[in-house]
């Protein structure tokens, strides 16, 4: 996956459709979140078990993955807005997550 790539799609796709003023992080964050609770909805009223299960049925998994893109497309919308280099964020999140949560002791 070229993330660059995908931000200069969605750049590009705002702007033919005069959608860069609407376009802030304010606004952006907010439609993540809307689009995160819809992918959630999904799951909402499923035990532990039906969830799991939820991809097998094919219709189910491509609202799964619609809802999946749809956080994904402005995830990337944010942190292109904000001038964050994903992949080095990543990267320093999961040094600090280690730091954090430490493999257990063993004995």
């Amino acid at each position: 996956m070229d993330i660059q790539a995908l931000q200069q799609n969605l750049r590009d796709f705002a702007a033919a459709r005069n959608w860069k003023q609407f376009h802030t992080p304010k606004n952006l964050t907010t439609a993540l979140m809307v689009e995160a609770a819809e992918l959630a909805e999904i799951f909402q009223w499923m035990t532990a078990e039906e969830s799991q299960a939820a991809p097998l049925d094919p219709a189910t998994k491509v609202r799964i993955a619609d809802e999946v893109a749809d956080v994904l497309l402005y995830l990337l919308q944010v942190a292109d807005h904000c001038a964050i280099d994903l992949p080095v964020a990543v990267a320093n999140k999961l040094v600090k997550n280690a730091i954090k949560h430490p493999e257990p002791s063993r004995r």
